[in-house]
């Protein structure tokens, strides 16, 4: 039987789910992709107006109806609830930093005063607000191309993305700087899939139990615990950044004013990905995190 995974039929989308294919297709198991078109691929309103699970939730109907066997998501972009009809695995993580891709090979500090960057991220935003107030920092929507397009057009100064998406399709020497932890905080999960089969499909369970990443797993629990605990969506100003060393998982997670004038953040170390994530967030919750999302 040939496995089909269901994808949205953007560029990166597919790239991310064909590596998926061609790791299984190796692992001894036939597998095809299958497109499936989601409602934030024909609704180009920010994500945080269209709501959290716009580009998954048509891949977990689709698959929950037979229409596929598999869903390749970013796992970034998955509701923090589990949902109990699928089995889900992380497999090998890509870089979770974020990127900055700007006109004439500048960085965020040489970025001149006032220059226009795209980014609809409110995570993204409030942190560049944090350290360059003066930007003017424009809404973007639309695939990798797309967004760089607007840089190359001159439209924008520079664009925020994923280093994680840009080296998938093969353009990450198009970042003019790659962002550390301490810098830019990125997305709870962000450089990690997550791949799903429906619970009862024994077949396609063993296939992507066959491409766990144990530490990669460890770590995106633990980052989105923190998301799940603070009650907040993938769009919210809260970011998360994980690393083991070990057995021990060292745990990064801030929340961020949206007008760029409050960020808390907090580190800690532990075995336990759900406790550690729990222990972060009752942190920064009781430090006022609720409040600080709520400035604008």
């Amino acid at each position: 039987m040939t496995l089909k995974i269901g994808t949205r039929g953007s560029k990166l989308a597919t790239t991310q789910a064909g590596h998926m294919r061609d790791a299984l297709i190796a692992a001894g198991f036939d597998a095809e992709l299958h497109i499936v078109t989601t409602a934030g691929d024909v609704n180009m309103a920010p994500v945080e107006r269209i709501g959290v699970g716009v580009f998954t939730q048509a891949l977990r109907d689709a698959m929950a109806a037979g229409e596929c066997d598999i869903a390749v998501h970013s796992f970034k972009d998955l509701p923090t609830a589990p949902d109990e009809r699928f089995h889900l695995i992380v497999p090998v993580r890509a870089d979770a930093r974020e990127a900055l891709i700007a006109r004439d090979g500048l960085t965020l500090d040489t970025l001149p005063e006032g220059a226009r960057v795209g980014t609809s991220a409110p995570r993204r935003i409030s942190q560049l607000r944090a350290h360059r107030p003066d930007l003017d920092i424009r809404p973007l929507r639309g695939n990798i191309d797309t967004r760089m397009g607007k840089v190359t057009s001159g439209e924008l100064d520079a664009v925020v993305l994923a280093y994680a998406g840009l080296s998938r399709v093969e353009q990450g020497d198009r970042a003019s700087q790659v962002f550390d932890a301490g810098t830019i905080l990125p997305a709870p999960a962000q450089g990690a899939l997550a791949i799903e089969c429906r619970v009862d499909d024994e077949q396609a369970r063993a296939a992507i139990d066959s491409l766990l990443d144990a530490a990669a797993f460890t770590c995106a629990t633990a980052e989105r615990i923190v998301l799940n605990r603070l009650e907040a969506g993938c769009t919210a100003p809260v970011a998360a950044h994980s690393t083991l060393d070990g057995d021990t998982i060292t745990l990064t997670a801030g929340v961020f004013a949206l007008d760029g004038s409050t960020q808390l953040t907090h580190t800690a170390s532990g075995t336990d990905p759900v406790a550690l994530g729990e222990e972060v967030a009752a942190d920064l919750i009781g430090r006022g995190a609720a409040e600080v999302m709520a400035i604008d």
